[in-house]
């Protein structure tokens, strides 16, 4: 049906995306994909998390497309959770990475993220998740919906960011004295930490603790 002369347009307005990838060849791939799209404008790139912070209290974004790798400075995840805590209107972060582990993907989550998506994704569903992130619904990838699924039903054991910390230490191989420098904490420390890792984890040994934890994906 053609609109009568004078209408108003009730075409729907665009989304507003801001990109967030450390790589300028994604980020290139990413505008030409996203330009064949309708109802999506690109308004801004960043390669950097701060840079991210800053374009989008400028640009005012629906959406942030977010990779979770973002070489020096803060992280995504870090990133999403600064987005997110801002008073006012903020924009709905969608996950766009290569990293679908239990570890990327809770982080992201408890973050604030509004969808997780894999860059191995067709076209269409980045499209369909950008429409679903910009109206508050969540948009997952099938195998991270599947994981997410998996630990409703089975959660994993809790462990604190410096449990983890010391738990990927020792997946390195490293002792106590080791860890401790590493983490500039002391051995007494380290040692205290990993016995509540094996009470959390149902272990006796430090073979024991990484072989869990890489069963349960516990390590980044």
């Amino acid at each position: 049906m053609t609109a009568a002369p004078g209408a108003p347009d009730a075409s729907p307005a665009s989304v507003r995306i801001l990109l967030c990838d450390d790589h300028a060849v994604v980020r290139a791939g990413l505008l030409a994909l996203l330009d064949s799209a309708p109802d999506i404008e690109v308004v801004g790139e960043a390669g950097t998390g701060e840079e991210a912070l800053a374009l989008s209290a400028r640009l005012a974004p629906d959406v942030v497309l977010m990779d979770l790798q973002l070489g020096d400075g803060i992280d995504g995840v870090e990133t999403t959770r600064r987005l997110t805590a801002t008073p006012g209107a903020t924009p709905h972060v969608l996950v766009l990475t290569t990293y679908d582990t239990d570890a990327d993907i809770t982080r992201a989550i408890e973050a604030g993220a509004t969808g997780y998506l894999l860059k191995a994704e067709r076209p269409e569903e980045l499209f369909a998740a950008i429409q679903a992130a910009a109206q508050g619904r969540t948009a997952l990838s099938a195998p991270v919906a599947t994981r997410v699924m998996a630990n409703m039903r089975s959660p994993r054991p809790t462990l604190t960011d410096r449990e983890r910390d010391i738990l990927t230490q020792l997946a390195q191989g490293l002792g106590n004295r080791e860890i401790a420098k590493a983490l500039f904490i002391s051995e007494a420390t380290v040692k205290t930490h990993l016995g509540r890792i094996y009470d959390k984890l149902g272990v006796d040994t430090r073979a024991g603790a990484v072989s869990v934890a890489k069963e349960q994906r516990l390590l980044p």
